[in-house]
């Protein structure tokens, strides 16, 4: 297997997988309330926690350091394939965000340090046909996001939390955060990335979320 790859399929029929599933179908959790992400910080239908909840599929996948890889390709210009050396040689940034998950929960204050996705797209120069990208995980996992997303002033590459490095059970070593969107868009343990010119499903949106997921309009389900 070379190190890019995913270490394996996610598990078909979780518990978590049947869940949400079952979220989607019902579309548990739509308030219809309509919210003003300029004045108002909890999205409708969130309540707050002060921890941060570990939601995964069954697999967090153990990747060392020396062996991650981040491999950026499709409609880009200039391909490039990190290592953790490479990686962290890019400009580091620090932002404080919240983040809020389509399980309900919000968390606010969260400080990330990592690469800033705008230094990314600088490095590889995203094509002028490209439009969204699908993120891949070490555990299998996908998600697709718009570029514009994708390219918020806060959104990042991050591996450390709180000043400390990133945890395996949070994604580490290194995770994508966008905090605008939900938190499933976020992929953990991220290890390829790939620009296309159209939209395509990732995991959770062919089982019924959302193809954007804004917590603010409740796009939670398809």
């Amino acid at each position: 297997m070379d190190e890019t790859d995913d270490l394996g399929a996610l598990p078909p029929d979780s518990k978590l997988t049947r869940s949400k599933q079952r979220w989607a179908s019902e579309h548990k959790f739509i308030t219809g309330t309509e919210a003003r992400p300029e004045t108002e910080r909890l999205p409708p239908g969130q309540h707050r926690v002060e921890n941060w909840p570990v939601l995964d599929l069954g697999k967090q996948p153990d990747v060392s350091l020396e062996r991650w890889r981040l491999t950026v390709g499709g409609m880009v210009a200039r391909p490039v394939a990190l290592d953790w050396a490479a990686f962290m040689a890019m400009p580091q940034s620090r932002v404080r965000t919240d983040i809020h998950c389509v399980t309900t929960w919000s968390r606010y204050d969260n400080d990330w340090t990592g690469v800033s996705t705008r230094d990314l797209l600088d490095a590889v120069r995203p094509r002028d046909e490209a439009s969204h990208l699908m993120l891949h995980g070490y555990d299998g996992y996908t998600t697709n996001v718009p570029l514009a997303d994708f390219a918020a002033a806060d959104a990042m590459l991050v591996h450390q939390w709180q000043g400390k490095p990133l945890t395996r059970d949070h994604g580490g070593p290194v995770r994508l955060v966008i905090p605008h969107l939900y938190f499933w868009k976020s992929a953990k343990w991220i290890n390829r990335i790939d620009f296309l010119g159209a939209d395509k499903a990732g995991f959770w949106e062919v089982n019924g979320y959302h193809m954007r997921g804004d917590p603010w309009a409740e796009e939670r389900y398809s």
